[in-house]
C-alpha cells in the first residue's frame, strides 16, 4: 500500500486527486495539506511514501518543498504537479523529475506513482533555474530528530563547517545541516561572504572587521558577539565587500 500526502493550495486540486487516487489499488491518501510549511510538518509526522506536490503555491513553492523534505532521514518520493508551463515541462523531463499536467488524469497519475523516484537538491536545483523559478530559498531546514525546523535566511549570523555538518548560528540560537559550505556560498553569494574555508557570514550581520598585530583579520557578528577568523585568501574580498567597492 503506497502512503500518499496530497499538497495542493487550492481544495478543488486537492479533492480532484483524492478522488482520482480513490481509483487507484495499492494507494492509500494520509493527509492533505495546503501549505509548504504544513506540507512538511505532515511528512516528518506522518512518513508518507509519495508526495504528490503543486509546484507554484504562496509562500514555500513545490521546489522549495522539496528540497526541505530531502532533510529527512528517510525523505518520500516526489511527483510535482502543474498547470501548463512550458518551461517546468522541459525542465521535469530533460532531469527526468516526475511531474503531472493539470487536470490530471487517472492513467497519468497511476503511470507517475509506478515510477515515482527521490530526487537529489542539486536536480531540484537545475529544474528551478530551467522552469525559470525562484531558487534561491528563504529559508534553510534543519532536523531536530523526526521533526523539521525551517530557519529563515534573514535571522542567519553565519555558518561554520565542522568536518560533515553545518553549524547555523541564528536569532533562535544553534541548529546542524547536513549541506556543503561550497553550495550555500554559491546560492547566498549576495547576502553571504565566504571569510575562510570553513566559515561563511551575513554581510549585514557585521559589526566590525579587525586587524590583530599578527596581521590577520577577525569579524566581529553583529547580536551574538561571536568573532570568527578571516584566512589571507578571502581577506581582500571581504575588504572590497565591506568597502562598497565595485
Amino acid at each position: 500500500m503506497i502512503k500518499l500526502l496530497i499538497v495542493d493550495d487550492e481544495l478543488p486540486a486537492r479533492d480532484r486527486m483524492r478522488r482520482l487516487l480513490a481509483e487507484i489499488d495499492d494507494c492509500e491518501v494520509i493527509a492533505e495539506a495546503a501549505t509548504g510549511e504544513l506540507a512538511l510538518a505532515k511528512c516528518a509526522e506522518l512518513h508518507p511514501d509519495v508526495v504528490l506536490l503543486d509546484v507554484r503555491m504562496p509562500g514555500l513553492s513545490g521546489i522549495e518543498v522539496a528540497r526541505h523534505i530531502e532533510s529527512l532521514e528517510q525523505p518520500p518520493a516526489v511527483i510535482f504537479t502543474t498547470a501548463y508551463d512550458q518551461y517546468a515541462v522541459e525542465a521535469f523531463e530533460t532531469e527526468a523529475v516526475g511531474y503531472l499536467l493539470k487536470p490530471v488524469r487517472k492513467e497519468k497519475l497511476a503511470h507517475a506513482l509506478r515510477h515515482a523516484s527521490r530526487i537529489s537538491p542539486q536536480r531540484l536545483t537545475k529544474v528551478a533555474q530551467a522552469a525559470r523559478l525562484a531558487h534561491r530559498r528563504e529559508q534553510i531546514c534543519a532536523r531536530l530528530g523526526e521533526q523539521l525546523r525551517l530557519i529563515p535566511i534573514a535571522d542567519i549570523y553565519y555558518f561554520v563547517s565542522d568536518q560533515k555538518y553545518i553549524t547555523v548560528r541564528h536569532k533562535g540560537g544553534e541548529s546542524l545541516i547536513d549541506e556543503s559550505l561550497k553550495s550555500l556560498s554559491e546560492e547566498f553569494s549576495g547576502d553571504f561572504l565566504r571569510i575562510h574555508r570553513n566559515a561563511l557570514v551575513a554581510e549585514k550581520h557585521i559589526s566590525a572587521v579587525e586587524r590583530g598585530e599578527d596581521g590577520h583579520y577577525v569579524v566581529r557578528m553583529r547580536d551574538c558577539g561571536t568573532v570568527l577568523e578571516v584566512s589571507r585568501r578571502h581577506s581582500a574580498e571581504l575588504l572590497r565587500r565591506i568597502r562598497g567597492e565595485a
